[in-house]
């Protein structure tokens, strides 16, 4: 796989992209389209069960590359393009039935935050930053940080990490739980590849992906909703291969073989 402002590598049945846009990892309009790429090729990939992004360097994603901003000014369309694309990166990595874990490295902010937060787990180094600024240049979060953040934690935090552009540190994020777990940074990637592992060890895909739509889906619908969709990918299940062989397993009290289907 050729990731122009990524390095992919393969560990087992974890995939690990490493965002590589020297010299901060920004969001360029072409950085966003080889992500995507990536993302789509991995959700297709069927020896693909987890998926670690992280940055190259010194940085996790610094953000939007601010500098294409410059030619949008008065142009309304081209500037909804861009929002258009930061969204639809964000959309497809929380869209995706895999687990897909930020090892945060470094300064994740602006567009940077937005990209980890619609991953499914946020992992930080002690090293790292998170913030979304954009109102410091009179602009506002646009790849979904004013959803997301609202969602993760509530609309009056959200609101105040916006309005006042505050960074937070490792351990102010993790108490607000737009993370869930602070490393040292040699340690990062270790511990999300322990992580991921955990998220996909003894399971099915086919109960793993269902499971992610559920609790995602979730989020943007109410709870009458959720509930049917829980139920319905539930009953599902029991016209699959994988669901039958867990249930006699535990009969039998052996590890189940899982295909997957």
């Amino acid at each position: 796989m050729i990731g122009t402002f990524a390095n992919v590598s393969k560990e087992g049945s974890i995939q690990i992209i490493k965002v590589d846009h020297p010299p901060a990892n920004t969001l360029s309009s072409a950085c966003i389209d080889n992500l995507r790429s990536i993302f789509q090729e991995l959700a297709e990939d069927e020896e693909t069960r987890a998926i670690i992004l992280t940055g190259s360097g010194r940085f996790f994603v610094a953000g939007a590359d601010i500098k294409e901003f410059v030619s949008a000014f008065g142009h309304q369309e081209k500037a909804l393009k861009m929002a258009e694309a930061g969204q639809a990166i964000c959309d497809e990595i929380e869209a995706m039935k895999k687990p897909v874990i930020a090892a945060i490295n470094g300064p994740a902010l602006g567009g940077g935050l937005e990209l980890a937060l619609s991953c499914h787990y946020r992992i930080a180094s002690n090293q790292a930053v998170l913030g979304l600024p954009e109102l410091k240049l009179g602009l506002l979060p646009t790849f979904g940080g004013t959803q997301r953040l609202s969602r993760i934690t509530n609309p009056a935090t959200a609101l105040n990490l916006i309005l006042t552009s505050k960074q937070l540190n490792p351990d102010e994020a993790l108490q607000l739980g737009i993370i869930q777990m602070v490393t040292d940074s040699e340690e990062l990637l270790p511990v999300a590849k322990t992580i991921a592992q955990s998220f996909i060890d003894g399971k099915s895909m086919t109960s793993v992906s269902r499971t992610i739509e559920c609790v995602i889906q979730g989020t943007k619908e109410n709870l009458q909703s959720g509930l049917e969709r829980e139920r319905t990918r539930f009953a599902e299940l029991f016209l699959t291969e994988d669901a039958k062989e867990g249930v006699q397993a535990f009969i039998e009290k052996r590890e189940p073989q899982f295909k997957h289907s």
